[in-house]
């Protein structure tokens, strides 16, 4: 018996999924032409041709669907991460879900996706309440990321200062090469990938010892 229940609730998923898409689209392209606060909810409804009843349902304002996209990535490395084999060490777990991360979204990388995270990074750095709000939002990140590093190494959260140690390394290490990668303006995320791990390179570098500057390269 074909189940009709279940395949009217994958359609309404689905359905769900584009209006969310297609409001995230549409407040970006409004934010990236027009500024941020000069942008309205009414507007970002009126090019999608939905209700700001049906917004509210996704997002509480205009500052969440601004960030939307970062969040959604801190979401999928967060799943990547907990899903790393129980055996692999910390760090090499943070680096290969980082990795996985960036591979799927190089597959679904779109048109101009680059310059678009380009030119929304630059406005959220230039406006004061999305920057704080992003801010925010990296502490929190980086706080579940040390709980799941913790749970992994059987830790107590909080109680050891070692994940915290690390999860502000990867993020300094991830830092670093996204600012290379935007200098660099080719903008591909498969070669944003490349650039971590050669930049990972130089980390091991500058923690083992002694360096000279001839051995810190610039992809």
């Amino acid at each position: 018996m074909r189940d009709t229940a279940g395949t009217a609730t994958g359609l309404r998923e689905r359905k769900k999924e584009r209006t969310r898409e297609a409001l995230v689209d549409a407040a970006q392209e409004l934010f990236l032409r027009k500024g941020y606060d000069a942008t309205t909810i009414d507007e970002i409804v009126a090019a999608v041709e939905v209700s700001r009843r049906t917004f509210f349902r996704y997002f509480a304002g205009k500052e969440e669907v601004a960030l939307a996209r970062a969040m959604e990535f801190e979401a999928l490395f967060l799943d990547a991460l907990t899903s790393r084999p129980a055996d692999e060490a910390p760090l090499t777990a943070l680096r290969r879900a980082g990795t996985e991360v960036f591979a799927r979204v190089a597959g679904e990388e779109r048109d101009g996706a680059g310059r678009e995270f380009l030119h929304m990074r630059r406005l959220i750095e230039d406006t004061p309440v999305l920057l704080a709000a992003s801010l925010r939002n990296m502490i929190e990140s980086e706080r579940r990321m040390a709980e799941e590093i913790a749970r992994r190494e059987g830790l107590t959260p909080g109680a050891d200062r070692r994940p915290a140690l690390l999860v502000t390394l990867y993020h300094s290490v991830m830092r670093v090469a996204m600012d290379e990668w935007i200098e660099g303006e080719v903008l591909e995320v498969a070669g944003l990938a490349r650039l971590i791990d050669d930049t990972w390179d130089d980390m091991g570098v500058l923690l083992t010892g002694r360096w000279t500057a001839g051995e810190i390269r610039r992809s």
